[in-house]
């Protein structure tokens, strides 16, 4: 393998404007090519929109939704690719001949496309269907992975991808500043987003303390370290229907450490470059190879009774 140089993204999207969410997508793919980048990543439903979708019927995410890879959606970004020489992933809802509603996530370059993941655990919408399998692909010489937001949460799903010889998994969200159980955890004012200019302080207080950041500093950056692995998190910014997100999209080594994270409040992206060295230097290399499924493979693998998963609602209630 050879090195690369990746970027991931942060911007803030528009309900259900494909066409809008494309341009910004196209404006920050150009960019990054143009910087010498091999690679650049978006969010979750970067493409469709997010939160908005949550109380949608079936018949208006039908709408929404489009087949892969023959989609509009696709062959647009199919098009960015060729046009700027680079690889993208981005995110939108998918619909297939049967009119099964997944949450999906897309890997193209000027040659079409390289890879679809369906989301494992997807809540936003009750007509979703499940994903039910794992995406490993080779992306420049590189054996790469996808997670959706949630499915990163359960840890297995990281160590499963990596097994099967993922050494970077691209993790697209749509996440924190949402209430939980957890302390700290809730809405960031919108108020704050609206006069950011004035007072950046303190909706950067709010983006960087419990309800965000210092949230996502418990969890990500040991999902890289502990699976030796290359951690590329985009997370959009900004308005996500009537919720706040407040990106900080970054990626992590397999020491767990950030290399690159996108600091501002504008539609943005930031690049570093990645090297095959890192992955057997880093403890998760020698964890692996010190594993003893002998041990818990029946453990790990006993059947239990799925919970529902937990979704919070915009009043704070849980569903």
């Amino acid at each position: 393998m050879d090195k690369i140089k990746i970027s991931t993204a942060q911007f803030e999207h528009k309900n259900a404007d494909k066409a809008y969410n494309l341009s910004i997508i196209e404006k920050l793919s150009q960019k990054a090519s143009a910087e010498g980048s091999n690679i650049i990543a978006f969010h979750e439903c970067s493409i469709t929109g997010y939160t908005f979708a949550m109380h949608l019927p079936k018949e208006q995410m039908l709408e929404l939704a489009e087949p892969i890879p023959t989609g509009e959606s696709i062959i647009k970004l199919i098009e960015i690719a060729q046009r700027n020489n680079i690889v993208i992933l981005a995110g939108l809802f998918e619909k297939d001949a049967n009119n099964n509603l997944f949450k999906s996530y897309v890997c193209v370059g000027k040659n079409g496309l390289v890879a679809k993941f369906r989301k494992l655990h997807p809540f936003i919408n009750p007509h979703l269907t499940a994903g039910n399998s794992y995406c490993v692909f080779e992306l420049l010489g590189w054996k790469c992975g996808i997670l959706i937001c949630y499915d990163n949460n359960i840890i297995e799903n990281v160590r499963a991808t990596k097994l099967l010889g993922a050494d970077i998994i691209f993790m697209p969200h749509a996440t924190m500043c949402t209430p939980s159980p957890r302390p700290g955890a809730g809405f960031v004012d919108p108020k704050l987003w609206e006069n950011r200019e004035a007072d950046p302080t303190s909706l950067r207080l709010e983006f960087d303390g419990m309800k965000g950041r210092s949230w996502l500093m418990k969890w990500l950056p040991a999902r890289a370290y502990d699976n030796g692995i290359y951690v590329v998190f985009s997370n959009p910014i900004g308005m996500d229907h009537d919720q706040l997100k407040n990106g900080c999209s970054m990626i992590i080594d397999p020491f767990g450490d950030i290399l690159a994270e996108c600091r501002t409040f504008d539609d943005s992206f930031v690049t570093t470059t990645i090297t095959p060295e890192k992955l057997n230097q880093a403890g998760g290399y020698r964890y692996i190879k010190a594993r003893r499924p002998d041990l818990y493979a029946d453990i790990i693998g006993k059947a239990h009774e799925s919970e529902q998963t937990v979704v919070w609602l915009p009043t704070g209630e849980k569903e």
